[in-house]
């Protein structure tokens, strides 16, 4: 009886195993790009680790890495919103550069009087605010354009890229403002044990977008809107007031990009950042989010961004021209681009 009850054991363990297994298999083959994400990341990793190995992922070189994400992650992160309902943003580093020279009107002095008795500290705070609803208004525009006017999201978000930039250049001439408090650059020089305070705040919200996504009423609207907006019209779902909010949510992520950006460089300044756009179409397309909609998450958008982080400390120290990167850049887009073709054709026939 005890070996029967033994053997009897084994097999339900067995049996659990296999269950185990097929769920993780499951898993994967649920969300093929995440897969090939993940196999790319650990072949690029290995590459770099044999080919660069000890600097690539010496301490210094990580903790490099973790100052320059936060800016341009959040900028990737606006791009993925946007990209979720079948449209696009091309304005967010427009937004995030307009919005942070008026915050550094602020930051100077030169909107309270350079005599102003309001202290630093509270400059700074009013200076934050302001980038935060002015880069979300900002936002709002291209959301009204697109939701209430019916004008195409690359059309809408083209012009107001342009708009916003040649405001910019009018009230400032082209010249950069300089001259914040200390408290401001300590924004994005701050570290806990070596780790900056601008790395730890991407985390976070990091997450508060996944779960804003992933578990709320908001985040599933996104995703049927995504998959099908005509259908959504005949829901309880407010198509034009979904899209207002989602362009705006777009524009609060520019402008806390914008904050670190210009505590970085001490300056503010149309133009800044230039190449982000790129970078961030590349990010969330190479994460998995389908330039038509309705699919893509947070987690493959953060693992494109820090795929594309370690390759540019590797062109760093490869050496590689800011006119190479951009062929670079423009190459994996277009191959991602076909890959994700391919495999989407793939499941479709399997499907049928």
């Amino acid at each position: 009886m005890i070996e029967v009850g033994k053997e009897r054991n084994k097999d339900i363990g067995i049996e659990k195993g296999i269950k185990k297994d097929f769920g993780l298999k499951k898993y994967f083959s649920s969300d093929i790009n995440l897969t090939v994400l993940v196999i790319l990341a650990i072949a690029i990793i290995i590459f770099l680790q044999l080919s660069l190995s000890p600097k690539i992922f010496s301490v210094n070189n990580l903790t490099s890495m973790a100052y320059q994400i936060p800016a341009f992650g959040f900028l990737a992160l606006a791009m993925m919103l946007s990209m979720l309902t079948g449209g696009i943003d091309l304005s967010i580093i427009s937004n995030a550069n307009l919005s942070g020279i008026f915050g550094g009107f602020i930051l100077t002095g030169a909107v309270f009087g350079h005599h102003s008795s309001l202290s630093p500290n509270l400059l700074i705070i009013i200076a934050i605010v302001a980038i935060l609803v002015i880069s979300t208004l900002l936002g709002l525009i291209n959301g009204f354009l697109i939701a209430k006017l019916s004008v195409p999201p690359i059309i809408a978000t083209l012009g107001t890229m342009l708009f916003y930039s040649g405001i910019g250049m009018a009230i400032t001439d082209g010249q950069g403002i300089v001259g914040f408090p200390d408290g401001f650059l300590n924004i994005s020089i701050g570290t806990v044990s070596r780790v900056p305070y601008i790395f730890i705040a991407f985390i976070v919200i990091t997450v508060i977008v996944g779960i804003i996504l992933s578990k709320t009423s908001f985040g599933k609207k996104v995703y049927l809107y995504g998959e099908n907006n005509v259908a959504t019209r005949f829901t309880a779902i407010n198509n034009e007031s979904l899209i207002i909010k989602v362009y705006s949510f777009c524009g609060l992520l520019s402008g806390i990009a914008s904050i670190i950006m210009i505590s970085s460089v001490n300056s503010a300044k149309v133009g800044y950042g230039d190449t982000f756009l790129l970078q961030a179409l590349l990010v969330a397309v190479l994460g998995g989010v389908n330039p038509n909609g309705g699919r893509g998450r947070v987690t493959g958008v953060v693992l494109g961004i820090f795929i594309l982080q370690i390759l540019q400390s590797a062109f760093t120290f490869w050496q590689v021209t800011p006119y190479a990167k951009n062929l670079l850049w423009g190459s994996m887009l277009l191959i991602v681009l076909i890959v994700n073709f391919i495999i989407d054709k793939s499941l479709a026939r399997k499907t049928r």
